[in-house]
């Protein structure tokens, strides 16, 4: 059990600097550590704009909200490194 067995999920919006920001600072981290990724837009879905609008941009980690705003790599190496929780 490793970080590729993990899906990682960042909720974006067009125009924001953070989101940006956190997509850069997770590719080198996907080629490294191989876990699942995508990208969707907060404002593609109004359920998912009621959920995380304010928030943007939210990492989520197999479906679980892991943080937002910025990454804080040292925390999501570690998560990466937990079971899969389904």
């Amino acid at each position: 059990m490793g970080a590729a067995d993990h899906h990682v999920t960042l909720i974006t919006r067009v125009g924001c600097h953070l989101c940006e920001e956190a997509s850069a600072q997770l590719a080198p981290l996907r080629t490294e550590l191989g876990f699942g990724y995508q990208e969707l837009d907060v404002d593609a879905d109004p359920a998912r704009a009621d959920e995380y609008s304010d928030r943007v941009p939210v990492i989520l980690i197999d479906g679980r909200e892991h943080g937002y705003w910025r990454l804080e790599e040292k925390r999501f190496r570690k998560a990466l490194k937990k079971p899969v929780k389904r």
